[in-house]
Parts: structure tokens; C-alpha cells; sequence
């Protein structure tokens, strides 16, 4: 009995003095920890920054700062960086000589002051109740705040409090609350006077292109403005930053993070501001050559081109379906025609410009030479010397019609069928139409009241000319093995 009684003191002996050994050691590191000195770094150190956006929400971030820092071991704030940046894609590093500055350890500070997130903070801590209220027996008290889940519970002596009528007076600022996201580093540094470049990658930028087109049909030719948007809600301001955006399909992991709400200022930018573009890795890179700023919550547009003179086919189409061939189908009656705008991407046709992917709203003048929105489509990155189609719409006065003539079965997975298009044209200009038949399995034209053309493998197409306020007809039978 009396063994087991010392094992156990010796025990217990043991146990206090290890832990007597870790608390040593933790208020050592503390004190030393409070002995290594601190520095911080603002917009007001920054002499540089540039900023390249990327098409899918995006930006990296290069600025440089010029700080003083002490030399050996410290700590420097890096404060007035994005609400959004991705911490882990920080890298710094110094500008006037290679390995002066090496990085121990890095922080990115987020846990913003709030009202909220003080009362958190002051839970089962004491705070002073000041009551605005004449029907309390008190004007100001000294309180512990139990909770604050859905609304603050108060122990004021025995009393306990929901809410209170008054104000909550807390006696200091947590220190561990910031007022801005800050990035924390701890240095090894052996140059007093450092020029920092620090790189990053945010979210919350993105830009897009958009496009006005003034159609000319009477000339067949076109003026295009290209305009970049930039949107800016990652957090932070960019002061005459240096400007490059990146168009392709940079590949981005997807993270769940979302997007904060915005309020909006619209900015035009100079035309003179045309951007220089660029072949970048499997990308294509445009500068804008003028420095500018992009505030936050902002919506700002630069120049990207402009061009006169480019000519431009209005092309009407009428569309088939590969459906048609499978069963008797009643006529089909009074189909608009769709309408689309085809033009070259090159240089002997005044562009040859690499064009981002965006929209391209079309106008053109009406009999009183007001410009009129005539339809808009979307474009994908388009490089030069390609052809670029936008579907215009529905044109009003043009019309289709389409009736099976006759439909045979010659065997399990032999069919032929016989169609007869007409085109009505109530415009007072002569068309073409474009009646493209997609086709399907093994098939064979047997007999056309026109020529065609073999687009590719499984489709045809007749090109109908139509006179001005009048009709235009045509039919073929084709033969198709399924």
C-alpha cells in the first residue's frame, strides 16, 4: 500500500513539474516574441504597382513599396491589401539585393472589427452598460456579458438582462481585431532601406470586351469600337496602376467563395487609349498604354480598338432539321428568317486584331439617320484572319415555307423524301437566302431545281435568290440510309 502511494505522489510530482518546464518555455517565447520589433507598411510607402486581369475573376498584383526595417529578426505589417486576396499566392521579395530579406513566417490578419464581432469578443468579460432609458434605476453600470447568441444577455449583480435600452461601452479594443486585412510577416533582414516588390493573386477583378458595330447596308460596310469593362470588387483601390489584361482559358480551380454586392460607378476612358496586344504562352496579352486607376466598386471602360470602313455581309438563312427525314410532317408555315452579319477578321479588311471574346451590339441608321439597336451576339476569342458571324435575329419581312412533297420507305433503313421551300420577300431590295438542309446517315441528292453546295459531310446548301417584294421557290429530293 505504501508503494503504491509514492508511485502515485511521484507521479503527480512529475506531472507538475512538466508542467511548471512548458509554461516556462511559453512565457519565454512570449517574452521574447514582445522583444522582437514591428513595423508596418501603407499606400502611403507604395512608388509602383501594375495589376494583370484575367478573364475568369482574377488579377495578380505586383507593388513595390520603399520601407525602412530593422535589421535581424521583426515583424512588418503590410497593410492596404485586398479584401480578397488568395494569402497563399503571396511571394516578397527584395529589389535592392537578392537574399537581404527572408520570409520566417507569414500571417494574413482578416478578423475584421465589427460590432458583432466586439461583442464576441467581450463574451464573459465585463463591459459597462450606459442606460438611456428614465424608467431604469440606473444611468451607467458595470455588466458581464454572458451572450450574444440572437441578442446579448447581460448579468447586471443577481439581475440577468436581454438587450438592453441603452449603449455597451467596452473599455478597450480587442487586440487581435483589425480594421483592415493585413498581411504579417515575420523578416530576417540585413539592409536598413528596403524596396519590397510583393506579387499576389486576388479575386473580385475581372474584365470583359464589349462592342459597338454601326452596320452600313447600303454600302456593305461597318465601323467596330471595341471597349474593355473593368470590374473591380476585391477590396482595394489601385492607384495609376500599370494595366495588362490576359485573354484565353487560363485554367482556374474552382473555390467556393462568394461574391460581396457592389455598388457601381461608371468611368469612359479617352479614345486615344488604345491597347497594344501581344501573343502571351497559349494566350493573348493586351496593355493598355496609359496608367490608370481602378477604384474599388468600380466599373471602368478603356478603349481597345477602332476601326472604319470594314466590309460586312447581311446574310439570311433558313434552316433545315435532320428530323424531317425520319416521318410524314404537315407543312410548315410563315417561319421568319434568321438575319446574320459576316465579316473577316484581317488586316486587308481594316481589323486583323485579336478580338477577346464579348458581345457585339449592332446598329444601324433609320430614314432619318438616327442609329437604331438592330441585334447583338456573343463572340468567342477570335484571332485574326477568322471569320466572325453574329445572328442578327428574326427577320420581319422575309418568310419560309416548307412542305414535304413526298416521303417513301424503300426498305428497313432506306427512306427518301422530297421538299419544296418557297421564300416570300416583302423587302424593296433584291436577297439571297440560304436554305441549309443538315442531313443525316448515308444520304444521296437524287434529283434539285438548283445547284448546291456540300458544305461538309452531313450538310447542304441552296442559295436562293429572291427578288425584291416577291417569291422565290425551289425543291429537291433526297435519298438517305440510315
Amino acid at each position: 500500500m505504501k508503494q503504491k502511494t509514492s508511485q502515485i505522489l511521484l507521479f503527480v510530482a512529475l506531472t507538475f513539474l512538466v508542467i511548471s518546464v512548458v509554461q516556462a518555455q511559453d512565457t519565454e517565447a512570449n517574452a521574447q516574441k514582445s522583444d522582437i520589433k514591428q513595423s508596418e507598411t501603407t499606400l502611403q510607402d507604395q512608388k509602383d504597382v501594375a495589376v494583370t486581369i484575367y478573364n475568369n475573376d482574377r488579377a495578380l498584383v505586383r507593388e513595390k513599396r520603399k520601407i525602412k526595417l530593422p535589421k535581424g529578426e521583426s515583424y512588418l505589417k503590410f497593410m492596404d491589401v485586398p479584401e480578397r486576396i488568395i494569402p497563399e499566392t503571396v511571394s516578397l521579395k527584395s529589389l535592392i539585393q537578392a537574399g537581404s530579406l527572408q520570409i520566417l513566417e507569414q500571417n494574413y490578419e482578416y478578423d475584421l472589427i465589427s460590432p458583432s464581432k466586439l461583442m464576441e469578443k467581450y463574451v464573459g468579460k465585463e463591459v459597462k452598460l450606459v442606460n438611456k432609458n428614465k424608467d431604469m434605476d440606473f444611468y451607467e453600470v458595470t455588466a458581464k456579458l454572458l451572450s450574444v447568441n440572437e441578442s446579448p444577455v447581460f448579468q447586471v449583480e443577481n439581475q440577468i438582462y436581454l438587450g438592453h435600452p441603452g449603449n455597451v461601452v467596452l473599455p478597450e479594443l480587442p487586440s487581435e481585431l483589425i480594421a483592415k486585412p493585413t498581411l504579417i510577416w515575420m523578416l530576417d533582414n540585413t539592409m536598413e532601406e528596403q524596396e519590397l516588390e510583393a506579387t499576389y493573386l486576388t479575386s473580385g477583378i475581372s474584365w470583359k470586351a464589349d462592342y459597338v458595330l454601326v452596320y452600313d447596308e447600303p454600302k456593305n460596310s461597318m465601323d467596330l469600337e471595341g471597349w474593355i469593362t473593368l470590374n473591380n470588387s476585391s477590396g482595394a483601390t489601385y492607384q495609376n496602376a500599370k494595366l495588362k489584361l490576359v485573354a484565353g482559358e487560363v485554367n482556374i480551380v474552382p473555390v467556393q467563395a462568394p461574391a460581396p454586392m457592389m455598388d457601381r460607378m461608371m468611368v469612359g476612358a479617352a479614345k486615344s487609349m488604345e491597347v497594344r496586344e501581344e501573343s502571351f504562352a497559349e494566350y493573348h496579352l493586351y496593355t493598355v498604354p496609359r496608367r490608370t486607376t481602378i477604384k474599388q466598386n468600380q466599373s471602368k471602360q478603356v478603349s481597345l480598338l477602332s476601326a472604319n470602313g470594314v466590309k460586312a455581309n447581311k446574310i439570311y438563312e433558313y434552316r433545315g432539321n435532320t428530323a424531317f427525314y425520319n416521318n410524314k410532317i404537315e407543312p410548315i408555315r410563315n417561319e421568319n428568317i434568321d438575319a446574320f452579319l459576316i465579316f473577316k477578321n484581317a488586316e486587308d479588311n481594316q481589323l486583323g486584331f485579336p478580338l477577346p471574346e464579348g458581345i457585339i451590339r449592332v446598329y444601324q441608321e433609320d430614314s432619318e439617320g438616327m442609329l437604331q439597336f438592330a441585334g447583338e451576339d456573343r463572340i468567342k476569342h477570335t484571332p485574326k484572319d477568322e471569320e466572325i458571324r453574329l445572328r442578327l435575329g428574326k427577320a420581319f419581312d422575309i418568310i419560309g415555307e416548307r412542305t414535304q412533297i413526298d416521303f417513301q420507305k424503300l426498305g428497313p433503313n432506306v427512306v427518301e423524301c422530297e421538299f419544296e421551300i418557297v421564300i416570300r420577300n416583302h423587302k424593296k431590295n433584291d436577297i439571297v437566302v440560304d436554305i441549309v438542309e443538315p442531313m443525316m446517315g448515308d444520304w444521296q441528292i437524287i434529283k434539285s431545281s438548283m445547284d448546291y453546295e456540300k458544305k461538309d459531310a452531313f450538310s447542304v446548301i441552296f442559295h436562293l435568290p429572291v427578288k425584291a417584294e416577291g417569291s422565290g421557290k425551289m425543291s429537291y429530293r433526297v435519298r438517305i440510309r440510315f
